[in-house]
């Protein structure tokens, strides 16, 4: 009994530190392996960046044709998700959209967006449901965007104008110029009150231009930190350092020409005005207005340009389609030289073979990427909090589930089908959904819509003399937007001088 006793209580100090771990390992049972989705072979420290290449939405589509809809990579130290799917779109941005509703904190996103000051950059909280109102409130209403119907007629007048002198002389055009610079100038326009066309002061096309390719280059800061300072030695960090200061010194003086007292100010508000205005009510500093004028720019230069030019290249290429949209639009507006934003609703059949284009050819295909909020499941796989989300908006428009032959260009399709790019058909975004839906939707479509309509009403189109459309180039450049790899060159016909007035009936 007193050996029982001995070794019983020299044990005893070592029992009542086991115990607890016993209890906790009852009452919180071992934690089951985490499971993740399907996912292409990695490598040490960089994942899968090296199968990325420049066109991350075509390997990204590739790589889901093998394994899956729901694909797991490793971007270096950042876990991802790769959603090419309606289904697990709908869940990603409706279903559990809270859950996938951030934006990952990248190197250019802060330093472009004034330390995330900008909607579309944003992490998602209270400060971009405020945000969030004064875009749909203020700026960018269907009501403002309407008011603005004056400036889009102005400037597409100037540019069938410019078209119709190359008409007269058989000369091909460059839309893709010309679409850059129609959009771009329509939103300047409708943001800072004029034109800054031609750039004397600050070389304004330039700073923009340089500003979208940043958005889209690669920072080993944002996928390896401990190699971020590559960035320093390659120079990319002071790149984006003089971009910035450009920029910054551009909204610089665009906000001093509002705030001086001796501006003769116009009869519509400007973009700007109206920040001003709102600006002790919402709290904004210089700099809030300055991260919403770039988020606007940005957003809607590219996305506008790119779209018209995947357009006109569908239809060059596919002359039944361009014959069909050109009577319907020459026999509503009949010989009163132009369209107007009012005809655009009686336009039917335009209205699809817009939205064939958006299907076919999303100026995003791959969204703005997402980051999740909190540890979730998808599809029964486990996701945690900080992944990186894409969601490849082109694979999902060629679903083979969801559309019939869905490589060819067939506006047809969406005859009689409710199906619409507003967010709520999952099969078809170009503009997102739920709570990160592009708050310029309406801006985007109007710009496309009447550019579009007017280069289709004021002139037949042929391909430059030698050429056959066999030959014409498919192919697009990286970046957030994706333009036409080569310029689009077509030779205007000027349809109205060349029939005396008289149009389709």
């Amino acid at each position: 009994m007193s050996l029982f006793i001995f070794t019983f209580t020299s044990w005893l100090p070592i029992l009542l530190m086991i115990l607890p771990l016993l209890l906790l390992l009852h009452v919180f049972p071992k934690k089951k392996p985490t499971r993740f989705p399907p996912s292409p072979p990695q490598l040490p420290i960089i994942g899968n960046l090296h199968q990325l290449g420049d066109f991350s939405y075509h390997t990204f589509w590739q790589l889901s044709k093998k394994y899956g809809p729901l694909m797991y990579l490793r971007l270096g130290s950042l876990p991802t998700l790769v959603i090419s799917s309606s289904k697990l779109a709908r869940d990603v941005m409706k279903t559990q959209d809270l859950d996938f509703c951030n934006r990952p904190l990248f190197v250019s996103y802060k330093k472009l967006s004034y330390n995330f000051l900008e909607l579309i950059f944003t992490p998602y909280g209270e400060y971009y449901r405020d945000m969030r109102k004064i875009f749909n409130n203020e700026l960018l209403s269907i009501k403002k965007v309407q008011s603005f119907g004056f400036i889009r007629a102005d400037e597409v007048a100037q540019m069938i104008e410019l078209i119709s002198r190359s008409a007269s002389s058989s000369t091909p055009v460059n839309l893709t110029e010309l679409m850059l610079s129609l959009t771009s100038t329509i939103i300047s326009r409708a943001a800072f009150g004029k034109s800054y066309r031609g750039g004397a002061k600050t070389n304004f096309h330039g700073v923009f231009e340089e500003a979208q390719a940043l958005f889209a280059a690669f920072f080993y800061a944002d996928y390896i930190p401990w190699l971020g300072w590559i960035d320093v030695v390659s120079g990319q960090r002071a790149r984006l350092e003089k971009s910035f200061q450009d920029m910054d010194m551009f909204y610089n003086q665009v906000i001093d020409e509002h705030l001086d007292p001796e501006r003769v100010k116009q009869e519509q508000e400007d973009l700007v005005d109206v920040l001003i205005r709102v600006q002790k009510d919402h709290h904004l500093t210089r700099d809030h207005i300055k991260a919403l004028l770039m988020g606007i720019f940005i957003a809607g230069t590219d996305t506008g340009a790119a779209t018209v030019v995947w357009a006109m290249t569908e239809l060059i290429r596919k002359p039944s389609v361009m014959n069909k949209v050109q009577h319907e639009i020459r026999r509503i507006i009949g010989n009163r030289g132009k369209v107007e934003e009012d005809d655009l609703c009686q336009l039917d059949y335009f209205k699809l073979v817009v939205k064939e284009t958006l299907r076919m050819h999303p100026a995003a295909p791959m969204l703005v990427p997402r980051e999740t909020t909190r540890q979730c499941r998808l599809d029964g796989y486990d996701i945690a909090p900080k992944t990186l989300v894409f969601i490849n908006a082109l694979a999902i428009g060629h679903e083979p589930e969801s559309w019939k032959n869905p490589g060819e260009f067939w506006p047809e399709r969406f005859t009689d089908s409710p199906i619409d790019y507003k967010g709520n058909d999952f099969q078809f975004i170009p503009f997102g959904a739920g709570r990160r839906i592009c708050p310029g939707m309406h801006f985007g479509v109007v710009t496309v819509e009447i550019a579009l309509a007017n280069l289709l009403y004021s002139f037949n189109w042929e391909l430059p003399s030698g050429m056959n459309k066999e030959d014409i180039d498919m192919s697009g450049l990286p970046g957030i937007t994706v333009h036409k790899k080569s310029p689009l060159l077509l030779v205007p016909i000027d349809y109205i001088n060349s029939t005396n007035g008289k149009t389709d009936k």
